[in-house]
Protein backbone atom coordinates (compact mmCIF):
# COMPACT_ATOMS: atom_id res chain seq x y z
CA UNK A 1 0.00 0.00 0.00
CA UNK A 2 1.27 3.46 -0.88
CA UNK A 3 2.00 5.95 1.88
CA UNK A 4 2.91 9.60 2.21
CA UNK A 5 4.57 11.56 5.01
CA UNK A 6 2.46 14.40 6.36
CA UNK A 7 3.73 17.16 8.66
CA UNK A 8 0.59 17.94 10.65
CA UNK A 9 1.99 21.21 11.96
CA UNK A 10 1.55 22.43 8.37
CA UNK A 11 -1.34 20.23 7.22
CA UNK A 12 -3.91 20.39 10.02
CA UNK A 13 -6.02 23.46 10.72
CA UNK A 14 -4.69 23.41 14.31
CA UNK A 15 -1.16 23.83 12.87
CA UNK A 16 0.21 21.36 15.38
CA UNK A 17 1.43 17.76 15.42
CA UNK A 18 4.46 15.86 14.19
CA UNK A 19 5.29 14.17 10.90
CA UNK A 20 3.71 10.75 10.41
CA UNK A 21 3.32 8.19 7.64
CA UNK A 22 -0.23 8.05 6.25
CA UNK A 23 -1.46 5.15 4.13
CA UNK A 24 -3.32 5.98 0.90
CA UNK A 25 -6.61 4.29 0.06
CA UNK A 26 -6.53 3.80 -3.72
CA UNK A 27 -9.27 1.24 -4.18
CA UNK A 28 -12.47 0.14 -2.46
CA UNK A 29 -10.92 -3.30 -1.95
CA UNK A 30 -7.92 -1.97 -0.01
CA UNK A 31 -7.75 -2.99 3.64
CA UNK A 32 -8.65 -0.07 5.89
CA UNK A 33 -9.97 -1.66 9.10
CA UNK A 34 -6.70 -1.20 11.02
CA UNK A 35 -6.52 2.53 10.27
CA UNK A 36 -8.17 5.77 11.28
CA UNK A 37 -9.29 7.67 8.20
CA UNK A 38 -8.42 11.36 8.00
CA UNK A 39 -9.33 14.04 5.49
CA UNK A 40 -8.23 17.66 5.52
CA UNK A 41 -7.85 17.59 9.34
CA UNK A 42 -10.02 20.67 9.81
CA UNK A 43 -11.69 19.14 12.86
CA UNK A 44 -8.92 16.85 14.06
CA UNK A 45 -6.43 17.07 16.93
CA UNK A 46 -3.43 14.85 16.21
CA UNK A 47 -1.65 13.54 19.31
CA UNK A 48 2.01 12.71 19.90
CA UNK A 49 1.36 9.02 19.24
CA UNK A 50 -1.53 8.73 16.79
CA UNK A 51 -2.95 5.39 15.67
CA UNK A 52 -2.21 4.17 12.12
CA UNK A 53 -3.64 6.78 9.75
CA UNK A 54 -5.11 6.53 6.27
CA UNK A 55 -6.51 9.00 3.75
CA UNK A 56 -8.20 8.72 0.37
CA UNK A 57 -5.88 9.09 -2.61
CA UNK A 58 -6.37 11.79 -5.23
CA UNK A 59 -8.33 9.26 -7.31
CA UNK A 60 -11.33 10.25 -5.17
CA UNK A 61 -11.02 13.98 -5.86
CA UNK A 62 -13.61 14.61 -8.61
CA UNK A 63 -17.00 16.13 -9.46
CA UNK A 64 -19.23 14.79 -12.22
CA UNK A 65 -22.84 15.26 -13.32
CA UNK A 66 -24.89 12.30 -14.51
CA UNK A 67 -28.64 12.24 -15.13
CA UNK A 68 -29.46 15.28 -13.01
CA UNK A 69 -27.32 13.98 -10.14
CA UNK A 70 -24.12 15.49 -8.77
CA UNK A 71 -21.45 12.89 -7.95
CA UNK A 72 -18.60 14.06 -5.71
CA UNK A 73 -15.56 12.04 -4.67
CA UNK A 74 -14.79 11.70 -0.98
CA UNK A 75 -11.41 13.45 -1.26
CA UNK A 76 -12.84 16.55 -2.97
CA UNK A 77 -12.18 19.79 -1.00
CA UNK A 78 -15.16 21.93 -0.04
CA UNK A 79 -13.67 24.96 -1.79
CA UNK A 80 -13.49 23.05 -5.08
CA UNK A 81 -17.14 22.01 -4.70
CA UNK A 82 -18.24 25.58 -3.98
CA UNK A 83 -16.30 26.91 -6.98
CA UNK A 84 -17.74 24.23 -9.28
CA UNK A 85 -21.27 25.04 -8.17
CA UNK A 86 -20.77 28.76 -8.67
CA UNK A 87 -19.30 28.25 -12.14
CA UNK A 88 -22.12 25.88 -13.16
CA UNK A 89 -24.98 27.77 -11.46
CA UNK A 90 -25.74 24.91 -9.05
CA UNK A 91 -27.78 25.63 -5.91
CA UNK A 92 -27.66 24.37 -2.31
CA UNK A 93 -23.90 24.22 -1.81
CA UNK A 94 -23.23 27.90 -1.13
CA UNK A 95 -22.49 27.20 2.55
CA UNK A 96 -19.44 25.13 1.57
CA UNK A 97 -17.62 28.32 0.55
CA UNK A 98 -17.17 29.00 4.27
CA UNK A 99 -16.93 25.45 5.59
CA UNK A 100 -13.47 23.86 5.20
CA UNK A 101 -12.97 20.14 4.75
CA UNK A 102 -13.23 17.33 2.24
CA UNK A 103 -16.46 15.74 1.09
CA UNK A 104 -15.99 12.49 3.00
CA UNK A 105 -15.50 14.23 6.33
CA UNK A 106 -18.34 16.68 5.67
CA UNK A 107 -20.73 13.79 5.01
CA UNK A 108 -19.42 11.70 7.92
CA UNK A 109 -20.29 14.45 10.44
CA UNK A 110 -23.25 15.90 8.52
CA UNK A 111 -21.45 19.23 8.51
CA UNK A 112 -23.29 22.49 8.02
CA UNK A 113 -24.16 25.98 9.16
CA UNK A 114 -27.40 26.31 11.13
CA UNK A 115 -30.14 24.51 9.18
CA UNK A 116 -27.98 24.19 6.04
CA UNK A 117 -26.49 20.70 6.26
CA UNK A 118 -24.74 18.44 3.77
CA UNK A 119 -27.49 15.79 4.14
CA UNK A 120 -30.26 18.18 3.08
CA UNK A 121 -29.92 17.33 -0.61
CA UNK A 122 -27.97 14.08 -0.38
CA UNK A 123 -29.25 11.06 -2.33
CA UNK A 124 -26.73 8.31 -1.58
CA UNK A 125 -23.31 7.54 -0.13
CA UNK A 126 -20.81 5.08 -1.59
CA UNK A 127 -18.52 3.42 0.94
CA UNK A 128 -16.07 0.54 0.70
CA UNK A 129 -18.95 -1.90 1.30
CA UNK A 130 -21.45 -0.52 -1.18
CA UNK A 131 -24.01 2.18 -1.94
CA UNK A 132 -26.40 3.42 0.75
CA UNK A 133 -29.41 5.62 0.12
CA UNK A 134 -30.06 8.56 2.42
CA UNK A 135 -33.10 6.83 3.91
CA UNK A 136 -31.00 3.82 4.94
CA UNK A 137 -28.60 5.93 7.02
CA UNK A 138 -28.93 7.36 10.50
CA UNK A 139 -28.06 11.05 10.66
CA UNK A 140 -28.70 14.13 12.73
CA UNK A 141 -26.95 17.18 14.13
CA UNK A 142 -23.23 16.64 13.38
CA UNK A 143 -23.81 12.91 13.35
CA UNK A 144 -24.12 9.91 11.05
CA UNK A 145 -23.76 6.19 11.66
CA UNK A 146 -21.26 5.79 8.80
CA UNK A 147 -18.19 3.97 10.10
CA UNK A 148 -16.23 3.21 6.96
CA UNK A 149 -14.46 5.22 4.25
CA UNK A 150 -16.78 7.41 2.18
CA UNK A 151 -15.64 7.14 -1.42
CA UNK A 152 -18.40 9.22 -3.04
CA UNK A 153 -21.68 10.95 -2.33
CA UNK A 154 -24.42 11.84 -4.80
CA UNK A 155 -26.76 14.82 -4.54
CA UNK A 156 -29.92 16.05 -6.21
CA UNK A 157 -28.98 18.65 -8.80
CA UNK A 158 -30.77 21.99 -8.67
CA UNK A 159 -29.80 25.14 -10.53
CA UNK A 160 -29.72 28.67 -9.18
CA UNK A 161 -26.50 29.52 -7.34
CA UNK A 162 -27.34 32.25 -4.81
CA UNK A 163 -24.59 34.81 -4.14
CA UNK A 164 -26.74 36.34 -1.39
CA UNK A 165 -26.47 33.10 0.56
CA UNK A 166 -22.69 33.19 0.24
CA UNK A 167 -22.70 36.67 1.78
CA UNK A 168 -25.05 35.48 4.52
CA UNK A 169 -22.78 32.55 5.40
CA UNK A 170 -19.76 34.84 5.40
CA UNK A 171 -21.52 37.09 7.92
CA UNK A 172 -22.43 34.07 10.06
CA UNK A 173 -18.74 33.12 10.25
CA UNK A 174 -17.46 36.66 10.80
CA UNK A 175 -17.23 36.27 14.59
CA UNK A 176 -15.05 33.19 14.36
CA UNK A 177 -11.35 33.57 15.13
CA UNK A 178 -8.74 33.44 12.38
CA UNK A 179 -6.17 31.94 14.78
CA UNK A 180 -5.42 28.27 13.91
CA UNK A 181 -8.13 26.01 15.33
CA UNK A 182 -10.36 23.09 14.39
CA UNK A 183 -13.59 25.07 14.43
CA UNK A 184 -16.11 24.36 17.16
CA UNK A 185 -14.51 22.21 19.85
CA UNK A 186 -17.79 20.93 21.34
CA UNK A 187 -21.23 20.24 19.96
CA UNK A 188 -23.95 22.58 21.13
CA UNK A 189 -26.10 20.83 23.77
CA UNK A 190 -29.79 20.80 22.92
CA UNK A 191 -31.29 24.19 23.67
CA UNK A 192 -27.96 25.77 24.60
CA UNK A 193 -24.57 26.83 23.22
CA UNK A 194 -21.23 25.32 24.16
CA UNK A 195 -19.58 28.73 23.90
CA UNK A 196 -21.97 30.21 26.47
CA UNK A 197 -21.31 27.36 28.88
CA UNK A 198 -17.53 27.62 28.52
CA UNK A 199 -17.68 31.37 29.12
CA UNK A 200 -19.97 30.84 32.13
CA UNK A 201 -17.36 28.65 33.85
CA UNK A 202 -14.59 31.20 33.32
CA UNK A 203 -12.70 29.62 30.46
CA UNK A 204 -13.26 32.12 27.65
CA UNK A 205 -9.79 33.40 26.76
CA UNK A 206 -8.22 30.98 29.26
CA UNK A 207 -4.75 30.03 28.06
CA UNK A 208 -2.34 27.20 28.84
CA UNK A 209 0.94 27.54 27.00
CA UNK A 210 0.00 28.49 23.44
CA UNK A 211 -3.41 26.81 23.57
CA UNK A 212 -6.54 28.69 24.65
CA UNK A 213 -10.28 28.97 24.36
CA UNK A 214 -10.54 32.00 22.11
CA UNK A 215 -11.49 35.36 23.60
CA UNK A 216 -13.48 35.93 20.39
CA UNK A 217 -15.53 32.72 20.55
CA UNK A 218 -15.25 30.55 23.65
CA UNK A 219 -16.02 27.28 21.82
CA UNK A 220 -12.96 27.65 19.59
CA UNK A 221 -9.82 25.99 20.94
CA UNK A 222 -7.00 27.95 19.28
CA UNK A 223 -3.26 27.63 18.84
CA UNK A 224 -1.35 30.89 19.31
CA UNK A 225 1.92 29.50 17.98
CA UNK A 226 3.56 26.37 19.33
CA UNK A 227 0.59 24.71 20.95
CA UNK A 228 1.11 21.32 22.57
CA UNK A 229 -1.27 18.36 22.53
CA UNK A 230 -1.04 18.04 26.33
CA UNK A 231 -2.19 21.64 26.83
CA UNK A 232 -5.05 21.19 24.38
CA UNK A 233 -6.23 18.09 26.22
CA UNK A 234 -6.02 19.82 29.61
CA UNK A 235 -8.28 22.61 28.36
CA UNK A 236 -10.76 20.18 26.79
CA UNK A 237 -11.03 18.07 29.92
CA UNK A 238 -11.17 21.12 32.20
CA UNK A 239 -14.05 22.58 30.20
CA UNK A 240 -15.96 19.30 30.36
CA UNK A 241 -15.34 19.02 34.11
CA UNK A 242 -16.35 22.59 34.97
CA UNK A 243 -19.46 22.61 32.78
CA UNK A 244 -20.64 19.31 34.25
CA UNK A 245 -20.02 20.52 37.81
CA UNK A 246 -21.92 23.77 37.29
CA UNK A 247 -24.68 22.77 34.84
CA UNK A 248 -24.79 18.93 34.94
CA UNK A 249 -24.25 19.01 31.15
CA UNK A 250 -21.76 16.70 29.46
CA UNK A 251 -20.03 18.57 26.65
CA UNK A 252 -19.64 16.26 23.67
CA UNK A 253 -16.65 16.78 21.42
CA UNK A 254 -17.19 17.94 17.86
CA UNK A 255 -13.50 17.58 17.02
CA UNK A 256 -11.80 14.21 16.59
CA UNK A 257 -8.85 13.34 18.84
CA UNK A 258 -6.37 10.89 17.35
CA UNK A 259 -4.00 9.77 20.08
CA UNK A 260 -3.42 6.16 21.16
CA UNK A 261 -3.76 6.70 24.91
CA UNK A 262 -6.93 8.77 24.55
CA UNK A 263 -8.54 6.23 22.21
CA UNK A 264 -7.76 3.37 24.59
CA UNK A 265 -9.70 5.15 27.34
CA UNK A 266 -12.82 5.63 25.18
Amino acid sequence: MKTKTINFSNYSSFKMGGSFEVALLDDAQDSWQDYYLIGACNNTLIGNNPPPLMMLSKDFDYITIKENTLHIGGATPSGKIASFCKKNNIANFEFLSHLPGKLGGLVKMNAGLKEYEIFNHLESVTTTSGIYTKDSLEYGYRYTNINEPILEASFHLSHGFDANKVAMFQKMRANQPSTPSAGSCFKNPEGDHAGRLIEAVGLKGFRVGDMAFSHEHANFLVNYGKGKFEDAMWLIEEAQKRVFQKFAIELELEIEILEDEYLKKK
